[in-house]
């Protein structure tokens, strides 16, 4: 079994490089075991620097490179209408500490029906759906560049 030990930050590789897809609760382990799409078992012994985030590179002492995407999952979609509903309903979700993904159409979380009546309480629609997870990290987390807009981008971008 191939064991990557090595978190690769920043870097770019060709589409010939081998993939797998993990849900979120996986990419935040340092240790995690998983299965290739060949169903050759892999092992990961990564150095706690933070979550994997879809399109991140990991290695082999060997040098062995796997690309890593966001697996869909179940999720919780909040959508509205209102550019100010959906930051509304962001405030209450990020409150309460909730791990939160934000595009300019739709909030994400993981399955909750408590959040879900607060934020059908609040007029927004609610809606179950696969989809990938890829949560903000945080204003004090290192920045990582990703291909979405920034929350603030976002917001000005839902406001027209």
């Amino acid at each position: 079994m191939k064991i990557y030990t090595q978190r690769l930050e920043n870097k770019t590789f060709d589409d010939n490089v081998e993939s797998i897809e993990l849900n979120f609760d996986t990419r935040q382990k340092s240790r995690f075991r998983a299965t290739l799409k060949d169903r050759s078992d892999i092992g990961a012994d990564l150095p706690r620097t933070g979550i994997l985030r879809s399109g991140s590179f990991i290695a082999t002492e060997a040098g062995e490179i796997l690309r890593v995407d966001a697996k869909a999952e179940k999720l919780m979609q909040v959508s509205s209408n209102s550019s100010f509903d959906l930051l509304k309903a962001a405030y209450h979700l990020g409150n309460r500490h909730v791990p939160l993904m934000l595009t300019p159409e739709a909030l994400y979380f993981e399955p909750d029906h408590v959040l879900a009546e607060m934020i059908i309480g609040l007029g927004l629609a609610v809606s179950e759906v696969e989809h990938p997870f890829e949560p903000e990290s945080g204003a004090y987390a290192q920045h990582q560049h990703d291909h979405r807009l920034s929350p603030i981008k976002a917001l000005h971008h839902v406001g027209h």
